[in-house]
């Protein structure tokens, strides 16, 4: 299955859509060119297909490219964050 991550800047959030039913990614932009990854959340019915890894990993690219310094109140998002410190 291929996931496709659609951002929406003026939301803070990244998205992946199938049907009416959305998973998303939420951040907030604080001040010193800081992003908080606050909020990671897959539907019930679309769980187990890696949709919230790859929004994440999709954020965290883009939040690279951006040069913000990231932080995570987002437990899953701290996760692969405290993953990528040790690889």
């Amino acid at each position: 299955m291929t996931v496709e991550v659609v951002h929406q800047p003026g939301k803070h959030r990244f998205v992946s859509s199938s049907g009416a039913e959305e998973s998303v990614l939420e951040y907030t932009l604080l001040p010193g060119n800081v992003i908080d990854f606050k909020r990671t959340f897959v539907p019930e019915s679309m769980r187990g297909q890696g949709i919230a890894e790859k929004l994440v990993r999709t954020g965290l690219r883009w939040a690279r490219e951006q040069d913000y310094e990231m932080t995570a109140s987002c437990w899953y998002v701290k996760r692969i964050l405290e993953k990528r410190k040790l690889d």
